[in-house]
This record gives C-alpha cells, sequence and structure tokens, in this order.
C-alpha cells in the first residue's frame, strides 16, 4: 500500500471529522437506550413501481413487487436496511433482480464467479479475462454494497465480489436516474446478507475438474443490538485464466484465490443505525502458456528456451470498508457513509524467456487508494412528491513502478546487443472526483409516475472537467398489466485514473521496447446523451414478457485495451460513437417448472482513436481515423436461457445455457469471431442439514473461442471453458 501523501492525509482528516460530527449524538444516546422495538416502514407509493423486464428463474419479483402494494405496512425487526432501500430509485429503467436462492440455481451456484452470474442477466456480453460487456459498452459498471459506491480500483482477472455475501442483486440499466452517475452502462446494487436474512451458518466444500477445490464457511445472527454476518472462502484451480489454446488442459494456469467479508450493523435506536463492511481479496494467477512458439531475440548465456517453460505471474489484492450512518424518521431517510479502498496488482515477468520472446521483460506494479464521502437522502415534500438528493466527493491516488528489461536496438528496431539494459519508471496520479445531484419523484396519478432531476460532476484527474447531466424517466402501468417506461440521461463518465504516461515512451528510444507512435494526448471524459423505451406485459400471474430499446449518441467514446505484457487493461477515447439495440425477455414460473429466456440485438461502432495512440500501429491508427469501426467488445446477438425443475420438495434439476454470435477481432476489427453456446446442466438435492449438488459446465465438451488475439487492444488468444464435472456438499448449522 502506498505511503499516504500529505493531501490524502488532508482530505481524510476532515472527512473522518465529519463522520465523527454525525455519529457521536446518535452513539451518546445509545449508551441509554435498550433494544430496539420494529421499525414501521411504509409501503411504496402506488403509481411508482420499478419495471423489471427480466427476472431469473422463478424469482417472482414481479409478484413480489405487487405484494409490497398491497401490504400497506412491512414490520423489519432490527435490520436498519430500510433507510438505503428508500434512498435508491430505479424508476423507469430496466431492473433485473435476483435473490440468493435464485443465485443457487444457476450453474455452479455460490461457487461460481460473479461474471458468470451477470451473464444470465439481459445484454451482459462475454469476454475473456472475467470482463463483462453491457449494452455495447466496454466495462463502465457502476458497483454498490448497500447502496455505497464501490470504487474501481485496478481489476485485472480477480472478481473482488463473493456471490456467496449477496442476499438480493438489482442490475438497472437504461437511462438511469440523477443519482447514478460516472459509470452508467449499468448498476450492480448488492445488498448483503445479514444477522436477519441468516441465522446460523453454512460449511461447503465444493471442487471437481481441473484440480478445482473450494473450501467456504459463512455465519450469521445477532447479538442484542449488534446484526452480523462474515464469510470467507478459498479456491485452488488449475485453470485460472482463460486457455490460449483449444486443448482441454491449459499449460502454467494455475490460480489460488482467497477472499473474506464481514458486515455488521449496530441499532443505536428505532430509527438510527451504524452499518460496518469490510472486505479483502488475495488472489494470484499463473499466466498460461502456448507451446512451440519462435524465438524472436538472442540473451547472452540463453541459447534456446521453450515458450512453454515461460513463468509469469500476476498478484491481485483488493480491500476496502465502509463505515455508514442510516436514518429513518417517518418517511425521511438518510445515509451517510465514508469509503477507502485499495487496489494492488504486481505483474511478474519471466526475466529471461520474455526478453527472448517479446524484446522486452516487463515487471509492474500498480496501486490504487480511493477514499471518499457520499450522502443520499429520500425526503417526502407532498404525498405526491418524493425528493432525492445527494453528493459524493471521492479522492484517489494511483501509483505505477514499472522496471523494463530491453535490448539495444538501432532506428528500425533491430537488435544490436544480446545483453539487456533495464529501464525504470514511476509515475504518481492523484484525482478527485466530486457530484451532486437532485431528483423528484413525482406521482401523477396511481397509473403515471414521473422521477425529473440533474446532477453536477467535477472531475480533476488527467484533465479539469465538469458537466451538468439532466434526466428524466416516466413509467405506467396499465389495468392491462402492461409497465411502459422511457427515459433521457445525460452521461459524463471520467476515465479511470491508471494510465501509463508519455514521460515512459521517450526513454525507450533505440530499444527493443521502442514504440512506432509515441503520441499520447490526454485522456477525456467520455460524454453521451441516452435514451431508452421499453415495456413489460404481464401474461399471467406466472408468466411475462418484455421488450428494451436503446440508442446512445457518444463523444469521446471511452474504451480499454490490453497492450504490452502485463494483462491490466489501458483506457484510450475514440472520437465519437453510436450505440442502439434491443433486448427481449420473458420469464415462466409453474409449480414445479420455472425458466427465463433473454435475447439481445447490439450495434456498437466508433471512429478516430484521438488519445493513448502509442498503444497502435501506424495504419490501425491511419484507417480508424477516416472509418467508423465495430468496436472490439460489440456482439451482435447474445441469449441466456435456465430452466430450474422441482423433482420434489427437496431436489430440483438445473439447465441453463448462454448464446453469442461472437466478439469483433482482424486488422480494425473488420472480422467478427465464430458463434458458440454452452450448455450447463446441475442438480441439487437436501436433507434435514445437508445440502449435496452437482454441475457439469459446457455439458457437450464444445470448444470454443472468445478471442484470437487480434482486434483493437487485443493482446491474446482466449478459449471458453472446456467440460467440467464438480460437486458440493454443504452443512447448514
Amino acid at each position: 500500500m502506498p505511503r499516504l501523501s500529505n493531501s490524502t492525509r488532508q482530505f481524510l482528516r476532515p472527512c473522518l471529522d465529519a463522520l465523527l460530527v454525525a455519529l457521536v449524538p446518535a452513539l451518546v444516546q445509545a449508551a441509554e437506550d435498550g433494544t430496539p422495538a420494529p421499525v414501521q416502514v411504509p409501503a411504496p407509493a402506488a403509481g411508482a413501481p420499478a419495471s423489471a423486464p427480466a427476472p431469473a428463474a422463478g424469482t417472482g419479483s414481479q409478484a413480489d413487487d405487487e405484494a409490497d402494494f398491497e401490504l400497506g405496512t412491512i414490520v423489519v425487526n432490527g435490520k436498519g436496511d430500510e433507510p438505503r432501500s428508500d434512498i435508491s430509485s430505479s424508476l423507469g429503467t430496466g431492473d433485473y433482480r435476483i435473490d440468493s436462492q435464485q443465485l443457487e440455481d444457476e450453474s455452479g451456484g455460490a461457487n461460481a464467479s460473479f461474471s458468470h452470474i451477470l451473464l444470465r442477466a439481459p445484454g451482459v456480453v462475454q469476454d475473456s479475462y472475467g470482463q463483462v460487456h453491457v449494452r455495447g459498452e466496454h466495462a463502465n459498471l457502476q458497483y454498490r454494497v448497500n447502496n455505497v459506491l464501490l470504487p474501481t480500483g485496478v481489476i485485472g482477472f480477480g472478481q473482488q465480489i463473493d456471490p456467496r455475501f449477496i442476499g438480493t442483486m438489482q442490475f438497472i440499466t437504461g437511462a438511469l436516474p440523477a443519482q447514478y452517475g460516472l459509470q452508467t452502462s449499468g448498476v450492480v446494487d448488492i445488498q448483503t446478507k445479514d444477522g436477519s436474512f441468516q441465522q446460523g451458518g453454512d460449511v461447503s466444500l465444493y471442487g471437481g475438474s481441473y484440480d478445482t477445490i473450494h473450501p467456504s464457511v459463512d455465519v450469521g445472527g445477532t447479538r442484542g443490538k449488534v446484526d452480523y454476518y462474515l464469510s470467507g472462502g478459498f479456491q485452488h484451480t488449475s485453470q485460472g485464466i482463460e486457455n490460449p489454446t483449444a486443448t482441454r488442459t491449459p499449460i502454467h494456469d494455475d490460480s489460488n484465490q482467497g477472499n473474506a467479508f464481514a458486515y455488521a450493523s449496530y441499532a443505536l435506536d428505532d430509527t438510527d443505525h451504524i452499518n460496518v463492511i469490510l472486505s479483502g481479496s488475495a488472489q494470484t494467477f499463473q499466466i498460461p502458456n502456448v507451446s512451440n512458439q519462435p524465438q524472436a531475440y538472442t540473451l547472452a548465456g540463453t541459447p534456446t528456451f521453450l515458450s512453454q517453460d515461460l513463468d509469469e505471474n500476476q498478484t491481485e489484492i483488493n480491500t476496502y470498508g465502509v463505515l455508514a450512518y442510516q436514518k429513518q424518521v417517518r418517511d425521511f431517510s438518510l445515509q451517510l457513509a465514508s469509503y477507502v479502498r485499495n487496489s494492488r496488482t504486481i505483474f511478474d515477468p519471466d526475466p529471461h524467456g520474455d526478453l527472448i520472446f517479446n524484446g522486452i521483460a516487463s515487471e509492474v506494479v500498480r496501486d490504487e487508494l480511493a477514499a471518499g464521502l457520499q450522502l443520499d437522502s429520500t425526503i417526502p415534500v407532498r404525498p405526491d412528491h418524493t425528493l432525492r438528493v445527494g453528493a459524493a466527493y471521492e479522492y484517489e491516488q494511483s501509483l505505477t513502478d514499472s522496471s523494463d528489461s530491453v535490448f539495444p536496438a538501432d532506428a528500425q528496431g533491430n537488435q544490436t546487443s544480446d545483453v539487456p539494459i533495464t529501464i525504470d519508471d514511476s509515475e504518481d496520479q492523484k484525482g478527485r472526483i466530486a457530484s451532486i445531484y437532485a431528483q423528484d419523484e413525482w406521482r401523477l396519478d396511481p397509473i403515471w409516475t414521473i422521477n425529473g432531476g440533474a446532477r453536477f460532476d467535477d472531475c480533476y484527474e488527467y484533465v479539469h472537467e465538469s458537466q451538468v447531466s439532466p434526466r428524466l424517466n416516466t413509467v405506467g402501468t396499465l389495468r392491462t398489466g402492461t409497465t411502459v417506461h422511457a427515459g433521457y440521461a445525460r452521461y459524463f463518465t471520467p476515465p479511470p485514473l491508471e494510465n501509463v504516461g508519455a514521460s515512459a515512451i521517450d526513454k525507450f528510444a533505440n530499444t527493443t521496447g521502442a514504440l512506432p507512435v509515441t503520441t499520447d494526448d490526454p485522456l477525456r471524459a467520455e460524454r453521451a446523451n441516452y435514451f431508452d423505451v421499453g415495456a413489460t406485459q404481464t401474461l399471467t400471474p406466472h408468466a411475462q414478457v418484455g421488450v428494451d430499446s436503446y440508442y446512445k449518441q457518444e463523444k469521446n467514446v471511452l474504451d480499454e485495451g490490453q497492450f504490452g505484457q502485463s494483462l491490466i487493461f489501458t483506457p484510450f477515447n475514440y472520437q465519437k460513437g453510436d450505440i442502439y439495440g434491443v433486448e427481449f425477455t420473458s420469464s415462466v414460473d409453474f409449480d414445479p417448472l420455472s425458466g427465463y429466456l433473454n435475447l439481445a440485438y447490439s450495434h456498437a461502432t466508433a471512429t478516430n482513436i484521438t488519445t493513448a495512440q502509442y498503444n497502435f500501429a501506424p495504419d490501425e491508427l491511419a484507417y480508424i481515423a477516416s472509418h467508423t469501426i465495430y468496436v472490439d467488445h460489440n456482439q451482435t446477438w447474445t441469449s441466456s436461457a435456465g430452466v430450474v425443475y422441482a423433482l420434489t420438495p427437496r431436489t430440483k434439476l438445473l439447465l441453463d445455457a448462454l448464446f453469442g454470435s461472437g466478439l469483433r477481432s482482424g486488422f480494425a476489427n473488420t472480422s467478427v469471431m465464430p458463434w458458440y453456446y454452452t450448455l450447463n446442466l446441475g442438480a441439487e438435492t437436501t436433507y434435514q442439514a445437508w445440502k449435496a449438488r452437482i454441475d457439469i459446465t459446457n455439458l457437450l465438451d464444445r470448444v470454443y473461442e472468445l478471442r484470437d488475439g487480434t482486434g483493437v487492444g487485443v493482446g491474446a488468444p482466449q478459449y471458453g471453458a472446456r467440460r467440467g464435472v464438480y460437486g458440493g456438499i454443504t452443512y447448514s448449522f
């Protein structure tokens, strides 16, 4: 973790002071209070439901929402979750929801990766290294835990979100309300399990193909005023990253991944709660090899080297903590949260092999610290008007250290010596982002609701930029069982702070690490107009269908690519771009059978790379400057489906599938990868305190290639995993 600079300390001190000022009076009062009484929470106002176009198999989320409108009052005992639930608004957007039980009904269940879960949502495209793309955009996802923003970090292969601690997950897409800014292709809002959700715990052992072993444990409960939930796990596998070849077993691909999560809530009184979240993950990955690659350079003392013997490794460490104060007085809700996150990625090269095959061996360390304050509130102005206002401030510090071994070379890049030299470089970037927003949820009548607002974001990183972003959403629920929504949003997305500056480029002149292009214009924030229109139709109480269309007009389009040896993504801008598409969704729940089917069409194009040009070949830059091209993560057709069949009250069969028409490839993304599909089969049975399951992934053992190593910003080929057989057993106590 980097040493805190004076500016960092100056920022953190007032943040902590502000938090203490807010919390101390409540803490004093708590010393005199007894056990809190149940919190009386009013039901959502009529006519303001969030549309839910695509529940997972058997979610029943729409039915649950309708039940909320009819219940009138909900009684919650000591949870403290309702203030943050009232604060969050997804009105007029696409809203996909899943709870912990529905998560278990997918292949792998809670043992699967978090990206595996997201791929079941409509419009989510699978990519390599665990990446997903939503509605034709590269990453740009916003993650929230209990409605507190999780700042982005230097994320490589590992995913710091463990599905095991998910109580419910809300995935929001479309024209987002004003409270959601910055990363806007989608919002993943996770409400964690807590002691009220889970009294007791589980111990699980899962494993199978590719030397996979995955023990885990979680426990929750209440003690007086404290509500807590803890989880932790470890996983070893011999297929940590996608195989670069079509073989069943990759070479040099072991991975060890550990994670821990803790949540605690303390009830100060009937209306005030303090929540604490702590999470950490440490993951190591071997970089897989390809056999029989030709040697490109000569290294003194090492005349020959086999490519299958390369030993490149990457380590990823992520930690974050949240301290939040929540208050609810009648219909007024408030949450004040402070958070801090440290993200560290270390790439260790093969000091000999990388020089022989690539002419450069780069040891790279990227370290990012982010800390911030976030305030959100819900204010009932009148019975038909609900005002939501909030503000956020985040400080970031990104440190990059690299040590590169290269060979001396002439002006044409030809090696002139077999004795390498070392080039050291470091960069320390600092930035801050400040945001404020306000929005009014106006219930015109029991059928129609309008949510209008605006936000202001000010970003000072590579350049100083800001924007006022108006938002407008409307939703109507008709007597025919039809829910329609429409929205417009102006978006402002700053680039991620981590980046290689131009200072490193000049140092590589006359070496085998020299770049043909040395231009490196500073990154810019993406600005966009976004339009969304959709509808869902309830066919019966147990079946519904939906359609959602969108169009995004972009300036300074943000994209990322994997350049160089370290498998860390680097951002760049296109001058302009357009994205449009449509999503079809459906779900049924007829006991003992439930299922879902999603189908999405997407078209994403861009023109002229305007920043970080040194990462690209001159001929590709020239072509893209005068042609509109597909972005590399565009996939025209994407589909997901799942079925759950209950054989008995204790035993069920699970089947899910993914289909993709292929990502882009070739020179300037002018080609497309072959289409693919995978089927996954599972079964689960429960007996008293024991639960056993079996999963078969890629049931038909399909060989499919996600990437072939070509395309804009694509570094290496990656194949999807071959057939795997896994099993597990869980004991509940």
